[in-house]
């Protein structure tokens, strides 16, 4: 029996909506099950029968009932006592809906994606305040960045909100900061690249960004996730601005956290 996923979305409602292909009706007891990739345990879901006669069969199963932990989560397909990996021909996002996704104040966030190998998977994270990072450049002697904040809860409208750009290390001047704009959502901040490398101890280290908002209870990290490039470490390499010689990047943490080397 073929069956094949070519609609996969996980809703603002967080309920994965799927829309299957399949050459013949889906049997009494056919279960979508979720098994999470690095444990033996696994989520089964009831889908019941798709109906005689019918190509396109659409299912929603709401995720936050199941208690599915932080991880990458496999989708398989139950049926007549036997198991198979469902098979995707939908990227299972859209840049758009992850930004649209990203506006709600959540604790979860849940994606669904298809696998290098073409299968249904769903990746789960936890969600907290941040501020997601779209745009990072070196302007006439500045840092400047550009971004969304994420999972606050503010409303996307023309509202500015009081807020400012701190840079932190663990040398003896610890702290930069300068004042940022954000209108709604959309923020953007700068800060003079002479001042970062005046701060930095023997002009070597790192310094962690963090933007604070009006209305914000916690400073937000600066970071990269709501795309579909993991590894940004690996995988972005932003060329070096000279201040009197010293070299300053931009750079990424393993988790894809922004940071700002000086020296090295």
């Amino acid at each position: 029996m073929r069956v094949v996923v070519i609609d996969a979305e996980v809703t603002m409602a967080d309920v994965l909506a799927l829309r299957l292909s399949i050459d013949e009706p889906l049997p009494e007891g056919a279960e979508l099950i979720l098994r999470h990739r690095a444990g033996d345990f696994e989520r089964r879901v009831p889908l019941g029968t798709s109906g005689a006669g019918v190509r396109d069969a659409t299912f929603a199963v709401s995720l936050d009932p199941l208690g599915l932990d932080p991880g990458r989560w496999d989708a398989y397909l139950a049926q007549g006592g036997r198991r198979s990996r469902l098979k995707s021909v939908d990227p299972g996002f859209s840049l758009d809906h992850l930004d649209a996704y990203a506006l709600a104040r959540r604790t979860v966030a849940y994606r669904a994606y298809r696998t290098r190998g073409g299968h249904l998977s769903l990746r789960i994270t936890e969600a907290r305040p941040v501020a997601e990072v779209r745009a990072v450049w070196f302007r006439e002697g500045r840092f400047e960045v550009t971004g969304l904040l994420a999972y606050t809860g503010l409303d996307d409208d023309d509202a500015r909100h009081e807020a400012r750009l701190a840079l932190r290390n663990h040398g003896p001047d610890a702290q930069l900061t300068s004042v940022a704009t954000v209108q709604g959502v959309r923020f953007h901040a700068a800060l003079s690249l002479c001042d970062v490398v005046d701060a930095t101890p023997e002009a070597t280290g790192t310094w962690e960004p963090s933007l604070e908002v009006e209305g914000v209870a916690t400073p937000l990290s600066l970071g990269a996730r709501l795309d579909d490039v993991d590894g940004k470490r690996r995988r972005i390499h932003y060329p070096a601005a000279r201040i009197d010689g010293v070299p300053v990047r931009p750079s990424y943490t393993a988790d894809d956290e922004l940071r700002l080397e000086v020296g090295g």
